[in-house]
């Protein structure tokens, strides 16, 4: 369930790979151990034949689906949602059977911001927003891990895109002295 490779384009290089916290598989853990002991109380302490036979069938299928339906999807969404920061766009991806994806161009974001509730700083989590110009406007990304240090590196990255396709100032004072002469604009994109 690795993220493909192949989304990149051909100058693209990913500067960070993150799933969500650990803390999300807290409940899918919890939800195993409980069902595993569940159905080891009950063949311990159920009697033998009869009812007590018909108790931990039902005790393990009960079990089972509560693994199934609590313990396994929610591992299953942790493992395909991914956050992916390149040095082009910010790519948010989810989904188990089918999938969402929605790409950031780093040139289109506006602002970005980090929240941590008091256990998100004690676990090392925490929420960043990035805003962006479209018709969708702004992003949540919930139990980022190291969210501090990752809005730092977007912030660097968003740096070192706007510069990449800005003039520097004596492009720039090229550019006006040329208009003052006269003289064809030159491509300064090379």
């Amino acid at each position: 369930m690795a993220f493909p490779e192949d989304v990149l384009t051909e100058d693209e290089h990913v500067v960070l790979h993150l799933h969500p916290h650990w803390k999300a598989l807290i409940r899918p853990i919890a939800v195993l151990v409980l069902a595993i002991a569940a159905v080891v109380a009950g063949v311990l302490l159920l009697p033998a034949g009869g009812g007590g036979s018909i108790a931990l069938a039902v005790i393990g299928v009960l079990a089972l689906v509560a693994v199934l339906w609590l313990g396994l999807w929610p591992f299953l969404v942790w493992r395909t949602t991914h956050y992916l920061f390149t040095n082009e766009r910010v790519l948010l991806q989810q989904g188990v059977f089918s999938r969402d994806r929605r790409d950031l161009p780093l040139t289109r974001i506006n602002d970005h911001s980090m929240n941590q509730r008091f256990i998100e700083r004690l676990l090392g989590c925490g929420t960043l927003t990035i805003e962006s110009a479209g018709e969708r406007g702004q992003s949540v990304l919930a139990d980022v891990p190291g969210v501090g240090q990752v809005q730092t590196t977007l912030y660097e990255l968003v740096e070192a895109q706007h510069d990449k396709h800005s003039l520097g100032d004596g492009e720039m004072r090229d550019i006006l002295a040329d208009m003052r002469e006269g003289k064809p604009l030159r491509d300064t994109t090379s």
